[in-house]
């Protein structure tokens, strides 16, 4: 099986290679008759390894990997990656939401919510869900969307995989055949002033900007603030917004440059390739970038033991925000930034194994309730009980109506 995280070593009973729906009742069917519990693994880039349950059954999406595209709907099997959509979409001239690492699961990705560069222009992952082939609990097959079975597409459109197993997922592309992105660098001795600033720019973004920015390090060793922006409007008028984001301070380097969404979800995958690294993840999402949550992110940076520990954080902005909170499952609909705290160790090391629990906390004090659901796990309860806001109740409703044995819980939900 293939997981991005090596620090996953827990070991199933069993694992069931699925091709077909059929396959996934089959795998279903035996582990109620062997009393195994069950788990989905499809992109495997969860950090906890949720798609291996201990002593359970795995039901194994990972050669569902089958993309078509028909007119302004991309179909992607249950087990495709990121990377083999946005191949897929590009032939036909058009993209998909998707977030910045081709080798993320688009299943997780979209069901989670569905954070990325288009955001600000179309909604999230979940709000280009069109509908869903799944296979319930039971056995059954369903068809979510709008038409059929409109409660259960509800609850996919950013309640996880809890409801059932997705084999095929059709999302909506648009004609975007381009991006003006890449990455500019800055000095650790801007990097407070230069993410203050950042944050000024994203609350002036139009809808067609979406700009992450963060912390790293660079090959040679040293410490950088970066800020990696990604433009889908009119040529012109991004170069512009190009100019100012070179000029938040003196620039190391910049790379900027007109590319396929491929290109983005590629040099995302190069920046996570560290062989045999280990991780733990956590987060938190902020209103703004004050004063205070910055100088607590830079801190942060500077108490890292790791070189492969980073910080990234995202605007939600734009379209994204538009959408009433009880449109779907995902309900973080006010503008906030999502601050992801990756923890990254060599695992001969055992370096920051806390790093990234030790900086939520941190940043709890400055934090709005709740949370991205896909980066949240089960030491995250007061989080989790704020996720879904005023959705919590239907959803878990919902949960009791499509799951009512709890057979599937690869998303933390609310107790």
């Amino acid at each position: 099986m293939n997981l991005w995280n090596p620090a996953v070593d827990h070991q199933p009973a069993e694992v069931m290679r699925c091709v077909t729906a059929d396959d996934v009742r089959a795998g279903l069917a035996r582990a109620a008759d062997s009393g195994l519990g069950v788990s989905v693994l499809s992109g495997g880039h969860d950090w906890l390894g949720r798609s291996v349950r201990p002593g359970g059954l795995v039901l194994d999406l990972s050669a569902m990997r089958t993309v078509s595209v028909i007119g302004d709907v991309v179909i992607a099997g249950g087990g495709a990656r990121s990377l083999d959509v946005m191949t897929a979409a590009e032939e036909s001239g058009s993209s998909v939401v998707a977030g910045t690492v081709g080798s993320v699961g688009i299943t997780g990705f979209t069901l989670g919510g569905g954070y990325g560069p288009l955001n600000g222009l179309v909604g999230t992952g979940a709000d280009n869900l069109l509908a869903a082939e799944v296979v319930l609990a039971d056995g059954r097959l369903a068809h979510a969307s709008e038409r059929s079975d409109p409660d259960l597409l509800w609850a996919l459109r950013g309640g996880g995989g809890n409801f059932g197993v997705v084999t095929a997922l059709h999302l909506r592309a648009f004609p975007i055949a381009s991006v003006l992105a890449g990455i500019v660098t800055f000095g650790w001795d801007e990097a407070a002033r230069v993410l203050q600033s950042y944050g000024d720019i994203c609350a002036e973004a139009p809808d067609e900007l979406t700009v992450r920015a963060g912390v790293t390090t660079l090959p040679n060793g040293r410490a950088v603030a970066f800020v990696a922006p990604a433009w889908v409007g009119e040529p012109a008028a991004g170069r512009q917004w190009m100019k100012r984001i070179t000029g938040l301070g003196r620039p190391l380097t910049v790379d900027i440059r007109s590319k396929s969404f491929n290109d983005v979800l590629r040099e995302g995958d190069a920046m996570f390739a560290g062989a045999g690294l280990h991780h733990d993840m956590a987060m938190r999402n902020v209103a703004a970038l004050t004063t205070d949550v910055v100088a607590t992110v830079i801190e942060a940076a500077e108490a890292r033991s790791s070189p492969f520990s980073a910080i990234e954080i995202f605007p939600f902005h734009g379209a994204a925000t538009r959408l009433p909170v009880e449109s779907t499952a995902f309900a973080q609909r006010d503008g906030h930034f999502l601050i992801e705290l990756i923890g990254s160790w060599n695992p001969d090391e055992r370096s920051d194994q806390h790093w990234a629990r030790d900086t939520s906390r941190k940043l709890a004090p400055y934090a709005l309730p709740g949370g991205y659901p896909n980066l949240l796990g089960p030491h995250d309860d007061e989080q989790v009980a704020h996720a879904y806001g005023p959705n919590t109740e239907r959803l878990l409703a919902l949960k009791r109506r499509f799951d009512p044995g709890s057979v599937f819980s690869a998303t933390p939900l609310p107790h």
